[in-house]
């Protein structure tokens, strides 16, 4: 009952998060919407025991891209004044409602006793979890993955190396 009382929530956040990144009039509250969604499926991540990709999840899109959106959307500068004005009284009190409803829920789903992983036969569910996919990759992978980073890390060191000479053959103008 638990796990389905925190699908739910999280569900609802993910939807109302995706739901306000397309109808914000304001480019950075989209990119906050999309954070909350990024969030709320990290969380359905965990529940079906995909404890790395909900990691990944957490650490490359709602850090690293999410950083990335709001750079460039500052970067162009977005000069828009706020349509909304200040916020009211009935705009507070329905923050704090909406808020005081979310962490009750919160509360009352984690006074009961929570079971993840399957346990069956006595042996856990590694499905999704880090050691699994570190046992795949250095175990099984290990060739297929050291020749991509090879790959990648040649394919990088060569983008500044075009990036850094210049394609005439001209020296002089090399900054430094």
């Amino acid at each position: 009952m638990a796990e389905m009382i925190v699908f739910i929530i999280f569900a609802a956040v993910a939807l109302i998060g995706a739901i306000s990144m397309v109808a914000a009039s304001n480019p950075v509250y989209s990119v906050i919407g999309l954070l909350a969604t990024m969030f709320a499926i990290a969380v359905l991540y965990l529940m079906l025991d995909a404890h790395f990709v909900a990691a990944i999840q957490v650490i490359i899109y709602a850090g690293a891209v999410m950083t990335l959106f709001l750079f460039v959307i500052m970067l162009i500068g977005v000069d828009t004044s706020d349509v909304y004005g200040a916020q009211t009284l009935r705009q507070r009190v329905m923050t704090g409602i909406v808020a005081l409803t979310f962490f009750a829920s919160i509360a009352l789903a984690g006074r009961t006793v929570w079971i993840t992983g399957s346990d069956a036969f006595g042996k856990p569910n590694l499905n999704g979890t880090a050691e699994a996919v570190a046992g795949e990759l250095f175990g099984t992978w290990t060739i297929v993955f050291l020749s991509t980073v090879m790959l990648l890390t040649i394919a990088a060191v060569g983008t500044i190396a075009l990036a850094y000479f210049p394609q005439d053959g001209t020296q002089d103008e090399v900054p430094r």
